[in-house]
Parts: C-alpha cells; sequence; structure tokens
C-alpha cells in the first residue's frame, strides 16, 4: 500500500513553516506522496454544497508543492484536485511543468470538474460542459508537455507554432482524476493512471469501484495507461485494521486527512500513522 498525506497547503499547514515541517516528517517516516487541495475562492457567506467556511486558509497548490520540491528530495508531489475547467490550460501546464522539474520528476496530477458554482462565477468561467472543457483542456496540456512542435485543436482551447520549455521530466505525467459520477469514472478509464475519491468510507468506496468496473465495461482504455490505480482519502480516522480493509476492496493508496491544528499534532500524527499503517 502507498501511503500519502492530503492538506499539505491548508489549514495549519496553510503555515510554510508548518507545511515544510509536516512535509519532511512524512518523508522521513516513509510517506510516499504529498496532496494538496484547491479551491481558488470560497463564497462568502458559506452556501451548500461549499465544504468550508469563507475564512478557511488554502495556498495555491501549484506554489506550495514548488516550494515542498525544494526542501524534499523523493516523496511525491499531488494535486488532489485542481478544478481544471477553472484554469487557462497553458498557464498551469507552465505552472505544473515547473513543479515537476524542480521536484525532478516527482508531480502526480490530480485534476477534476469541480461542483461549487459560485466559484466559477467569481472567476468568470461558464459552470457548462465542465467536463468537456476539463479533458479538452488536460490533452491540450499534455500536447505541449510531450511533444517536440506543440500544436492541439479542440473544442475549447487551440494553438500551434509555440514552444514551452522545458517540458516535465516526467513523460508522461502520473494524471489522477477526481470524482464519485459515472461522467468521472467514464473520464477516468479513458484518460487517467489512476483516480482519487475524497472522504470515502467502505461501502461508498465499493460503490465508486463498481462504477469504474461499469465504466471500464464501456469505455475504451488505451493499454499505455496501465492498471488503474486506486487512490481513497478515508471518511474516518485511519488504522492498520481499516487500512487493510480498503487493501481488500482493490484500494492502492490511502490519503488521510489529519484535521489537526498545530504543527506537533500533525507531526505525531504523521509519525504515528506511518508506524500503524507501514
Amino acid at each position: 500500500m502507498k501511503l500519502g498525506l492530503f492538506g499539505i497547503n491548508m489549514n495549519a499547514c496553510s503555515d510554510p513553516d508548518t507545511s515544510l515541517r509536516v512535509a519532511q516528517a512524512a518523508e522521513a517516516a516513509g510517506f510516499e506522496s504529498l496532496w494538496t487541495g484547491e479551491h481558488v475562492v470560497l463564497p462568502d457567506p458559506q452556501l451548500a454544497p461549499s465544504p468550508l467556511p469563507p475564512q478557511y486558509p488554502l495556498l495555491d497548490p501549484a506554489v506550495t508543492l514548488a516550494f515542498l520540491a525544494g526542501h524534499t528530495r523523493t516523496i511525491k508531489l499531488g494535486t488532489g484536485i485542481i478544478i481544471l475547467p477553472q484554469r487557462n490550460p497553458l498557464v498551469l501546464a507552465k505552472e505544473l511543468a515547473s513543479v515537476d522539474v524542480i521536484s525532478k520528476g516527482r508531480l502526480i496530477f490530480g485534476l477534476g470538474v469541480g461542483y461549487l458554482k459560485p466559484e466559477f462565477d467569481a472567476l468568470g468561467v461558464s459552470f457548462e460542459h465542465k467536463g468537456a472543457r476539463a479533458i479538452d483542456y488536460l490533452l491540450a496540456m499534455q500536447a505541449i508537455w510531450s511533444q517536440a512542435q506543440p500544436q492541439y485543436a479542440g473544442r475549447f482551447v487551440s494553438y500551434n507554432a509555440i514552444q514551452a520549455q522545458p517540458q516535465p521530466i516526467q513523460q508522461p505525467v502520473p494524471i489522477v482524476i477526481g470524482g464519485h459520477t459515472p461522467a468521472a469514472f467514464r473520464r477516468t478509464v479513458a484518460h487517467a493512471h489512476g483516480w482519487y475519491g475524497f472522504a470515502l468510507d467502505l461501502p461508498a468506496t465499493e460503490r465508486c469501484l463498481a462504477g469504474l468496473a461499469e465504466a471500464a465495461r464501456t469505455v475504451e482504455r488505451p493499454a499505455a495507461l496501465g492498471p488503474l490505480e486506486i487512490s481513497i482519502t478515508p471518511a474516518a480516522a485511519l488504522d492498520a485494521a481499516l487500512a487493510q480493509r480498503y487493501i481488500a476492496a482493490g484500494v492502492h493508496r490511502l490519503i488521510p486527512f489529519p484535521r489537526l491544528k498545530t504543527s506537533d499534532e500533525l507531526v505525531a500524527y504523521v509519525e504515528q500513522t506511518a508506524r500503524a499503517c507501514l
């Protein structure tokens, strides 16, 4: 089992000293990866389905991961997730390629399509066709990351006669798609190396795995993507027994989210979780 840590850019970890201390503790303890979350803006006052109060602090994922890349050596750096339809795909491609280069090839690009309409409205981005736009943007990013003479012509983005160097060290950058809907499962099967389910208990995880299996029966999966890697942030506190139950269900990576308030608490959590689960 791979063990990740969610929330390295938020709450207590929005303080860079805390984020750095926790990241280095996780690497030393044997964690495989660190994961950021994203909301560019939050509605004020909080409105459903917003998961967070408006004052909740979140650092930008690419900035955070670049900072931590310079102070770690081996731990992978994941975005869990970036809301891709809200972003300019070429600007984001530059940011994430830079993270991969600075980290010497440790980026995992996790993406989703978003669900919080006030956030889209504030950014001046259409809430319609989020899924189609996300995949168009992803393909455009992969082209500029990999082609010698990058060009792309899609429904929402087109370009040619440009360069954006340096390209990522990893060829390809690992792609993880989040979301708990049939459409998200189909996108994952067709375009991603892995799938990420957030805040799921075991029954919900099993339902999602069944949904992914159903999608695999109807959507062609490119052979180059390989077997689908399953990542889960558990809904409950993680211990060795629960970890084994997720593994038995077919999960490859667990990414717990400790909702703790101090650096000392977070470091203790990292060390205790590694001892219990690794």
